[in-house]
C-alpha cells in the first residue's frame, strides 16, 4: 500500500509544540541510529535545545497536517561554536514515524536552507548519523548537499558501529566572496 501525502503547512514552532518535539526525538533516540544519544533527552533539556536556537534567530520550522498534528520538524544550528565557524551551520531533521517518506522532510530542509540562507549563514553542513540511512542522503543530495566524506564506525549504539556521514552545501555567495565580519 502506498502512503499518500497528507496536506501540511510548514510553520516556526511555538513553545505548545515542545512535547510533540521531544516526542519524536525521544523515538528517534529510542528506536534508530540518526541521532548518537543513548538515552533521550527530557523535556527540560529539548525545551532548553529549543531556547538556545530559536532565542539567537536560527532556522527552526515544524510540519503540521491542517489539524494541528505536528509530523516533523527541522532546525539549523552552529556546525562548531569557535568563532571561524559562525558562517556554517548543521542541519537536523526528525520527522515522524508515520510521516515518513511523504516529502515533509524535503519541504521541511527546503525551508531551513532558504533561512539559513537569508540570515547570512554560507555554509551548511550535514552530519548523518549511520551510512545505511539512504533516504536522509539522498534527501541532501536532491538539495544540493555534496558527500564530502565518512567517518568509518565512529558510534556504538544498538549492537553496531555506526558510520557518520558527511555533506556539505554552499548557501547565498558560500565561498566565492569574502564574508562580512
Amino acid at each position: 500500500m502506498t502512503k499518500t501525502s497528507p496536506a501540511f503547512e510548514i510553520l516556526l514552532p511555538q513553545s505548545t509544540d515542545l512535547p510533540f518535539i521531544h516526542a519524536i526525538y525521544e523515538h528517534a533516540v529510542l528506536t534508530g541510529t540518526a541521532s548518537f544519544e543513548l538515552t533521550p533527552p527530557d523535556l527540560t533539556e529539548m525545551t532548553q535545545r529549543y531556547h538556545a536556537l530559536v532565542d539567537h534567530d536560527f532556522p527552526y520550522f515544524v510540519a503540521k497536517d491542517l489539524t494541528g498534528n505536528l509530523l516533523g520538524y527541522a532546525y539549523a544550528s552552529l556546525y562548531r561554536a569557535r568563532p571561524a565557524y559562525r558562517f556554517t551551520v548543521e542541519d537536523s531533521i526528525y520527522i515522524a514515524t508515520e510521516a515518513q517518506g511523504l516529502g515533509i522532510g524535503r519541504a521541511l530542509l527546503s525551508r531551513v536552507i532558504e533561512d539559513a540562507t537569508n540570515k547570512g549563514f554560507r555554509q551548511m553542513i550535514a552530519v548523518i548519523g549511520d551510512s545505511q540511512h539512504k533516504a536522509s542522503i539522498a534527501l541532501h543530495q536532491r538539495l544540493g548537499f555534496e558527500h564530502t566524506g565518512v567517518f568509518r564506525d565512529v558510534g556504538w549504539k544498538r549492537n553496531r558501529w555506526l558510520d557518520t556521514v558527511l555533506m556539505q552545501r554552499f548557501l547565498g555567495e558560500g565561498a566565492r566572496t569574502p564574508a562580512e565580519s
